[in-house]
């Protein structure tokens, strides 16, 4: 690989800027547009980038774009002229009925990347929805030699021809270049990569651990670990979530693990504004920026990606979008927890069992 793994980085939070910055980059493109997302839906984003794209195809720019099937509101024909140009859409494994269908339909690419022409790389959080605007995101926009890398990640995913079996080993294997990783996940409930990477950042940490996230719902071995952490070595924790994320059973079950979580000298703070969104981990000189959230579902059952690295320019601009986040945030208040209802009790045991895919 030619040049620096990592040429330039930064972080974007808001979602208006980080669309524009797209939009612009693909503007300048002269050889491939690549695209993979979770969710794209018939909107003004949705058209502003459909239309973008078609007009780069029809300049001779090679443009594929890879939709999950489930995220998806669009279909073949919202890209009917980009097609026509030669661009590409596919739609990631499509529902269907099996004896398993409930399970095989849950395992969904939840990957979020931009890349173009071999020089630039979004990471993001987002989707391209407009009820996510005014949400607070994150996209990591790097430029150099890593490029590559993810660009072959990403046509490993296109060119699947069977999404509902393929090679897990090839498809999660760890991606070093020079300091950094690129973690990849696959639905596995043994593989989990990111999961395990996660896990022993944590078991390794001295310092400091900052996770953001919009769902919170940590595997016992996480659970466990964090509080090791915080008790034994003294690390200092905070978890910072949505006061009201977009999952209503989420915001219900979460309430089950912060109590252990707060005696155990965690700080947890609730984002007030408006939806959190943003999924970034910070552990002492390593950050973690990605598709993943933290919870079960993200690691057992979807197609993640996230970059680790201890770049210290990347980590000081983690570390000021925090400083913003938590200016909106309060306190997980205890008392108030520990005095909640009886039938909020009730349901945060209902929904324990389902806790995997939610």
């Amino acid at each position: 690989m030619n040049g620096k793994p990592v040429s330039s980085a930064n972080i974007i939070s808001d979602t208006l800027k980080i669309f524009n910055s797209m939009l612009e980059d693909i503007e300048h493109a002269t050889k491939y547009i690549y695209l993979e997302t979770y969710k794209f839906e018939n909107g003004p984003i949705g058209v502003a980038f459909r239309d973008k794209l078609t007009t780069k195809a029809r300049e001779g720019v090679k443009v594929k774009v890879l939709i999950d099937a489930w995220g998806s509101g669009v279909n073949e024909s919202f890209f009917k002229k980009m097609i026509e140009f030669g661009g590409e859409v596919k739609f990631f494994k499509k529902l269907k009925l099996s004896i398993n269908s409930f399970r095989k339909n849950h395992e969904r690419d939840h990957r979020k990347l931009l890349i173009i022409d071999n020089q630039i790389t979004y990471i993001s959080s987002l989707n391209f929805t407009n009820y996510g605007i005014g949400w607070r995101e994150i996209s990591l926009r790097i430029t150099g030699g890593i490029t590559k890398a993810f660009k072959h990640i990403f046509l490993i995913n296109y060119n699947l021809k069977n999404t509902y079996k393929f090679n897990k080993k090839r498809l999660t294997r760890i991606v070093k270049i020079g300091d950094y990783e690129i973690i990849r996940d696959v639905p596995s409930v043994l593989t989990q990569r990111l999961r395990k990477k996660i896990l022993h950042l944590v078991n390794q940490a001295e310092k400091e651990i900052i996770i953001e996230t919009p769902y919170f719902l940590p595997t016992r071995a996480i659970r466990d670990a964090l509080v090791k952490s915080a008790k034994e070595r003294d690390v200092k924790i905070k978890v910072i979530m949505p006061l009201r994320s977009d999952v209503k059973s989420v915001n219900i079950l979460k309430n089950y693990y912060l109590g252990r979580m707060y005696l155990a000298g965690i700080k947890i703070l609730f984002y007030e504004p408006h939806n959190l969104h943003s999924k970034f981990i910070i552990v002492d000189n390593n950050f973690y920026v990605g598709t993943s959230n933290f919870d079960y579902r993200s690691f057992r059952y979807q197609f993640e990606i996230g970059l680790i690295g201890k770049d210290e320019n990347i980590l000081n601009q983690l570390k000021h979008h925090y400083v913003d986040t938590i200016a909106d945030c309060i306190e997980f208040d205890y008392n108030k927890w520990k005095n909640r209802s009886r039938w909020q009790k009730i349901a945060e045991a209902l929904l324990i069992p389902l806790r995997h895919f939610l």
